[in-house]
């Protein structure tokens, strides 16, 4: 009897949070808005925090589609970056995206914790958190604007990949440090960093020989249905394995893909776990939506707005300064600056349910950092639709004055030539 009044609860609240869910979606389309602020306020609907009364009975169940939308999500964006594609992004990329991950999290911690006096571990979670750019919503941007095949766009992207794997590198960091004592001591934080280091590197190493080889396998005999089962098996695998050794769920997931995509049928997997993705990433938005209290929200809203301004400002002057080191123009680097400053998105989130999932974090930060996220996601694409057009104007316009001023040299010259 247990069972089956377990069973309808699963059942009632999967078809309202489903509902409610593609309501909002279609919501968020017709105002031409990312879905991912759909997902959101959906949740916040549905959710047990939201009067009069909840939607949802079992929040064990909201935990568990969380999770299981974790690891498909960053399972399908690790498959968009095969090793030899990480390599060819080069040198440069990958000092800019660190300046600006490094960069940003250092200001957002000083900010968080010695003027808004947040406790150590919600410091360190919000930091990470506003670190974040969002590839998926970047590059739905640029090509929106048809401006992807530009130079600044190739910039901006290769960044945002690199930035990917180190905000994920720093959330197992974190979440393994937060997990194996209540304390930052030196010595937990560099055998945190040993732990996720050698299992990143384990994995790229061992795998690369076997998993393509494995799946390259699978796939000559074009049985989807087991290829797919094979594919989400590796993932849901090293997802709890990455667990067991207390690191986040996400790094395994997003390596777990970036080795299917070292095989000659990673599309075909890709098509074929895409729909699985989309079905688990709406129910992770949601459901993190729905475990957001609003109502602390008001209580921190100011904080929430100094940190998108502390993250747009971060972002913007790491990312101008290092892409000017690496000897790109003013221009180029301008736009590259705009282009990831303002982006949260998907990321962020699951860098708010891990910082949650530690039990370390303050009841706060899950509707801050997810009231952040809605933020900077609306935003986004006029950030970038205004770093396209700014830095051609400025720089454009000090070209012709400083044109002006060589020609008006150039004539005194003459002048005194033909004086002589």
């Amino acid at each position: 009897m247990v069972t089956e009044i377990a069973i309808g609860q699963i059942i009632q609240d999967f078809s309202v949070l489903m509902i409610i869910a593609s309501a909002m979606a279609f919501i968020s389309y017709k105002l031409k808005q990312p879905l991912v602020i759909g997902y959101i306020i959906a949740g916040i609907i549905i959710g047990p925090h939201t009067p009069p009364f909840s939607l949802v009975l079992n929040l064990d169940v909201l935990n568990l589609f969380a999770e299981m939308g974790i690891i498909l999500l960053l399972f399908i964006v690790g498959m968009e970056f095969p090793i030899e594609k990480l390599r060819k992004i080069g040198k440069k990329a990958l000092t800019i995206a660190l300046s600006e991950a490094l960069g940003t999290f250092s200001i957002g911690f000083s900010v968080s914790f010695f003027i808004l006096h947040f406790s150590l571990f919600d410091s360190a979670f919000v930091a990470l958190a506003i670190s974040v750019t969002s590839t998926v919503i970047i590059m739905k941007v640029l090509e929106e604007l048809d401006i992807i095949k530009e130079e600044s766009s190739y910039i901006v992207l290769g960044v945002a990949i690199m930035e990917d794997i180190i905000i994920i590198s720093m959330l197992a960091v974190l979440q393994s440090v937060s997990t194996s004592s209540g304390e930052l001591s030196i010595i937990d934080i560099l055998i945190s960093i040993s732990i996720t280091l050698a299992f990143i590197f384990g994995v790229l190493l061992l795998g690369s020989k076997t998993i393509p080889k494995i799946i390259n396998f699978i796939g000559k005999f074009h049985q989807h249905e087991v290829l797919l089962l094979v594919v989400l098996g590796l993932a849901f695998g090293l997802s709890f394995l990455s667990y067991q050794i207390g690191i986040s769920v996400a790094t395994g997931a997003f390596f777990a893909g970036v080795l299917i995509a070292e095989s000659k049928v990673h599309a075909v997997t890709r098509i074929l776990a895409t729909p699985i993705r989309d079905m688990f990433g709406a129910l992770f938005f949601v459901s993190v939506g729905a475990l957001m209290d609003m109502k602390l929200l008001v209580i921190f809203i100011i904080p929430a707005v100094i940190l998108v301004i502390v993250s747009i400002a971060a972002k913007f002057l790491t990312v101008f300064l290092s892409a000017k080191s690496q000897r790109f123009s003013s221009v180029t680097s301008m736009k590259a600056a705009f282009g990831l400053s303002s982006s949260g998105g998907e990321l962020a989130l699951v860098v708010a349910k891990g910082g949650v999932d530690t039990g370390l974090t303050s009841a706060f930060l899950l509707p801050m950092i997810g009231a952040m996220t809605i933020i900077t996601t609306f935003i986004s694409p006029y950030m970038i639709k205004l770093g396209w057009k700014v830095p051609d104007k400025v720089f454009s316009k000090n070209k012709e004055e400083k044109g002006e001023e060589d020609e008006e040299g150039g004539g005194g010259e003459k002048d005194k030539n033909s004086n002589k």
